[in-house]
């Protein structure tokens, strides 16, 4: 049976490379939802044009503009995909706001922003997805958060934005408890490298573009997790690098933008 997959932030990066793999492998119905409807004039792709990258590949595609700020779009959107399809098997919690500024400097706008794009909108997806992955066979949540830390290092910089990501992880902690009842797997997921996506190439120096890996390596990690190809798992926070190891895949050049520079390490880990 045709998985259903609803990813947000999908309009380019590592959501349109998870989109793209999900229709490429199984021709999934993709939910494309993301805010970005008009091209931007730095950073490629919207909602649009990853529906027709889907839709080549032989998969179905629902674009959604979708803030996840806004609740009553967040209600909409799942109703949609209920009308549409009749069924969810995958949240992926994508979308994400960053700003790595110390507590003195960030602006309050900048710290909401942040807390209701990432811990906000991942509770927010997954309450409103709850219903529909139910009625699926092997349901999966996965939201892009690091694995859970107390190590003051991560705080002490960028308080703001550690908060954001950490509360993402720890809906993954609660989520996964609360819903292994429903056999509704819930996962983190989170990047060994630095990701070569577009908002590196261009707000960061190029070396550390040339140090990071395609964001094709996260995308085939959790197509690996949620189609079960390492076994039933919840609760866990994992590095696409642990995810693709346990399924026998231990050679990472591939996913390299050059390969000759060391891979630059992410944070949190």
């Amino acid at each position: 049976m045709t998985k259903t997959v609803f990813i947000t932030g999908a309009s380019r990066g590592i959501g349109r490379a998870i989109a793209l793999k999900f229709a490429q492998e199984i021709q999934a119905n993709i939910i494309i939802a993301a805010k970005t409807t008009k091209p931007h004039p730095t950073l490629e792709g919207t909602i649009y044009s990853v529906a027709e990258e889907v839709e080549a590949l032989g998969a179905r595609a629902l674009p959604i503009a979708l803030d996840v700020r806004d609740d009553e779009q967040i209600t909409q959107a799942f109703a949609e995909v209920a009308d549409t399809f009749g069924k969810l098997d995958v949240l992926i919690n994508n979308a994400s706001a960053i700003h790595l500024a110390n507590t003195a400097d960030i602006a309050m706008k900048r710290y909401d922003l942040m807390q209701t794009v990432n811990t906000r909108a991942t509770f927010a997806c997954a309450k409103a997805a709850i219903p529909l992955l139910k009625q699926a066979a092997h349901p999966h949540i996965v939201t892009l958060s690091p694995p859970l830390t107390l190590e003051p290092k991560w705080y002490e910089n960028h308080l703001a934005y550690t908060l954001s990501k950490m509360g993402m992880s720890l809906c993954t902690l609660g989520l996964a408890a609360e819903l292994k009842k429903d056999n509704i797997a819930v996962n983190s997921v989170w990047p060994k490298t630095t990701i070569a996506t577009d908002a590196i190439r261009v707000h960061f120096p190029e070396a550390l573009f040339k140090a990071s890996r395609h964001p094709e390596i996260v995308a085939d990690a959790i197509y690996l997790l949620t189609t079960n190809q390492i076994g039933h798992q919840t609760g866990h926070f994992f590095t696409d690098e642990e995810i693709l190891t346990q399924a026998g895949i231990t050679d990472f050049d591939a996913y390299a933008v050059d390969a000759s520079q060391p891979a630059y390490g992410d944070l949190f880990l």
